[in-house]
């Protein structure tokens, strides 16, 4: 799948073995997954499964953030969008199958806001994306507002039933918000 989609990136072992050496150097990373192309669902368990092992060996990972694939503006434009049921598939089959990596992010951004929120509520703890000015998902044709503040953000937790907690990148807490 990357070979087609992303051609001119790195392999998946060179992925794995960069994140492996960041790991053992003593930092933290994140990792991803696109999905909503062409994988199939097994080439999606196939993927959290080299993330477990790799979490196993290096206990590395600080999240998963899955990435859902925005067919406009590229070359596989004639592909449908995933769909807001497989969006809570993706991150509720993370959170059980990445039991060793401690947060599962749910990207606002890519997903929506609706879905994201709904997300918390199906194996992501984390509501991520205070960003200005996104980019890269809006020139793919995502129709998410384009930043919002943390306590735009806060409020979107909230009404999911869910308490804001604001982090740093690291995950140390900075405030909690009743």
């Amino acid at each position: 799948v990357r070979r087609k989609i992303s051609h001119d990136k790195c392999g998946t072992e060179r992925y794995l073995a960069i994140h492996r050496t960041v790991h053992q150097l003593g930092m933290r990373s994140n990792v991803t997954m696109l999905y909503g192309h062409i994988e199939t669902p097994a080439e999606r368990l196939d993927h959290m499964l080299r993330v477990r092992d790799l979490q196993d060996e290096t206990e590395g990972f600080q999240a998963f953030i899955p990435l859902a694939f925005h067919p406009d503006n590229n070359q596989m434009r004639k592909l449908p969008a995933p769909t807001a049921a497989d969006t809570l598939r993706v991150h509720a089959v993370a959170r059980l199958m990445l039991d060793n990596v401690s947060h599962i992010k749910a990207f606002w951004i890519a997903t929506g806001v609706d879905v994201a929120q709904t997300a918390l509520w199906f194996g992501a703890d984390d509501l991520d994306g205070t960003v200005h000015e996104e980019r890269i998902y809006h020139m793919a044709g995502a129709r998410t507002p384009e930043a919002m503040t943390t306590h735009e953000i806060g409020r979107l937790i909230s009404a999911a039933g869910r308490q804001p907690i604001e982090r740093d990148t690291l995950y140390n807490v900075l405030s909690v918000t009743a």
